[in-house]
């Protein structure tokens, strides 16, 4: 990628000089407002050409004359292929969320399957994207939930490891997951490599949808067994392929044999939903629906576009998928290069296209309908959404409209392990991206007001060094005590203006019974049990607790594993970190045998006594 270009465009004669000395190479544009406010990010095959169509004085469309008249300033990149500027773009997109182009609302990367082909018996996991890791990789799955059904699947059926390499190398005994016949273990040798190798291939073939290869090789070893009088292998042979075949009832939704992913658009005022359903040998295995923010004016072709350009992503290593087209519901300008750039992302020839007839085009038509009724359904949460925030603006007389919440918990148990939580919601809902936890230190045990302060200090001090919007309300799970001491914080900070809400539990800790303190006000507000402003704030509080509580587990059982092994007469720094790497961590420590823990060098029959009765008291 080479030189940044830029210049002010608040003249007819500056359209004209820019224009006249632009690059025709291809590369990425952002447009800027008067504050450097990234407004918009494109890409371009011949930049001086696409640059060009913003400058004509007719026939703009209503988003790009919007967009237009705030541009102040644009600045190019120019990269050595369109390729490249795919990707760069991506980038710039997720990083700078400009609001005229179409975002996925959620930011994170699909998640993955990935054979790590480095190791004799290699695994199957579930990744993230953005994880560099180099191995095959099988996807995007359009939901984490779709790939750990698929990996446990593979499990049960063909027996391939999922452990880490830590954990795998460690190992002297099976793991449960040999108990329950989910694995072969390999760790110990109870597996050859070969057959190892043979499952791990039909591993791969269901990736790829061809279940039939699958089932008609099981069959042929099904038939050597028998007629070799091994009755057992031939029984669990045909297990799996009973299992096979149910697999096959279940999913099959759609007749032929395709590899396509279809998407299909539904579009109500600025509320916009796209479905990924996932095909592969004619079999519906997923489907997923995905809502983005849309700028107003935007034409169908360009969300599709834009989704496909961030769904099937960049910021990832190459990844050998399984699909052959990608079946859409508008005629792609770009589509040609999309199907380039995926094609160089991963290794095969990936068809974008729009069906005309036949059955792609019913296929087409169910994902437009899966559409619909996912958006429907989004839409009427997010007027719910809408009429509670109203509704709390209202009850709470604020002068501006409510529009983001954060809301802090504590945790802890008797003082032990205490974990502070902060949660976020919008008028869209819970904003998970901004979840935080804070774990609580030198602060007395149990000193919940002391933790608030603590964990409220720590938060708005990052917002303010990283100048992060501020809540429109600030929400504490307590009293008139929590509120008094959080506001001597925001005083602190020079935020004391924040509006602060408290809310109190009822007699018996019953929902509805709830009392809110304004801080400022003497009295406290009382909401009938059906109000849908004390539900927003019900649903935000109790979001808050279940994150404070799973922090603070998490970390009091951690702590407590430590702790017992840290006060075993005999066990210092060497011998703990041993045993941690032996066994691959706490949780498969702690379920270790003493006849297991004598395995570890340097642990006597009487050290591992004393460590499994410590673990265990």
């Amino acid at each position: 990628m080479n030189n940044n270009q830029s210049t002010w465009v608040d003249s007819e004669d500056n359209h004209a000089t820019f224009l006249a000395h632009m690059t025709t190479q291809p590369g990425v544009y952002r447009m800027l407002s008067d504050s450097n406010e990234v407004l918009y990010v494109g890409k371009a095959y011949n930049l001086q050409k696409r640059l060009h169509s913003y400058f004509q004085k007719n026939n703009l469309p209503r988003k790009t004359a919007l967009l237009m008249n705030q541009v102040q300033r644009i600045e190019v990149t120019v990269t050595r292929t369109e390729n490249e500027a795919f990707i760069l773009e991506n980038t710039l997109i997720k990083k700078h969320k400009p609001r005229y182009n179409v975002l996925l609302r959620d930011d994170k990367s699909y998640p993955y399957i990935i054979l790590d082909e480095k190791s004799v018996f290699p695994r199957l996991s579930l990744v993230r994207s953005k994880k560099k890791i180099e191995g095959r990789y099988f996807g995007p799955y359009p939901s984490a939930d779709a790939a750990r059904e698929t990996l446990q699947f593979l499990q049960k059926l063909f027996g391939i490891r999922q452990c880490s390499d830590i954990f795998f190398k460690n190992r002297k005994r099976p793991c449960l997951q040999y108990q329950i016949k989910r694995c072969s273990a390999p760790c110990v040798g109870l597996i050859e490599e070969a057959l190892y190798r043979q499952a791990l291939d039909y591993a791969l073939l269901f990736l790829q949808g061809k279940n039939t290869t699958i089932i008609d090789a099981l069959a042929a070893q099904m038939q050597a067994a028998s007629v070799a009088l091994e009755y057992e292998k031939a029984t669990r042979l045909r297990d799996r392929i009973k299992l096979l075949h149910k697999t096959q009832e279940q999913q099959h939704v759609i007749s032929g044999d395709a590899n396509c992913d279809i998407l299909g658009l539904a579009v109500e005022g600025r509320h916009v939903c796209v479905t990924v359903l996932s095909i592969r040998l004619g079999q519906l295995l997923a489907s997923q629906a995905y809502f983005p923010s849309v700028p107003a004016e935007t034409d169908a072709a360009e969300i599709i576009e834009s989704f496909i350009s961030q769904y099937y992503g960049s910021d990832r290593p190459q990844a050998v998928s399984s699909y052959e087209e990608i079946l859409v519901p508008e005629l792609l300008t770009d589509a040609a290069a999309l199907s380039a750039f995926l094609r160089e992302q991963y290794h095969v020839e990936v068809h974008i296209k729009k069906p005309q007839r036949g059955i792609k085009l019913k296929w087409l038509a169910m994902a437009k309908d899966n559409a619909k009724v996912a958006l429907q359904q989004h839409t009427n949460h997010a007027k719910r959404l809408l009429e509670q925030f109203n509704a709390l603006s209202t009850l709470l007389d604020t002068p501006a409209e409510i529009g983001r919440i954060e809301c802090f918990d504590i945790s802890h148990a008797s003082g032990e392990a205490t974990v502070a939580s902060c949660v976020t919601f919008d008028r869209q809902g819970a904003c998970t991206r901004d979840y935080r936890r804070y774990h609580i230190k030198d602060i007395n045990p149990g000193d919940d007001y002391a933790a608030l302060k603590q964990a409220v200090l720590r938060h708005f001090s990052h917002i303010l060094a990283q100048q992060l919007p501020l809540p429109d309300l600030l929400l504490i799970d307590g009293g008139k005590g929590q509120l008094s001491a959080v506001h001597s914080v925001l005083v602190e900070l020079g935020l004391d203006e924040l509006l602060l809400l408290g809310i109190a539990k009822g007699e018996g800790r019953k929902p509805g019974l709830e009392t809110l303190f304004l801080f400022g006000q003497k009295q406290g507000i009382h909401c009938s049990d059906d109000a849908i402003a004390l539900h927003l704030l019900q649903q935000v509080r109790d979001e808050a607790h279940r994150f404070a509580i799973t922090g603070h587990r998490k970390l009091r059982d951690k702590r407590r594993v430590r702790s017992n092994l840290e006060t075993i007469a005999g066990i210092g720094p060497k011998r703990r970190q041993r045993l941690l790497e032996h066994f691959g961590g706490w949780q498969e420590l702690k379920r270790a045998h003493p006849d297991e823990l004598m395995k570890v060098p340097g642990i006597s029959p009487i050290l591992a006594q004393r460590i499994y009765d410590s673990l265990h008291s």
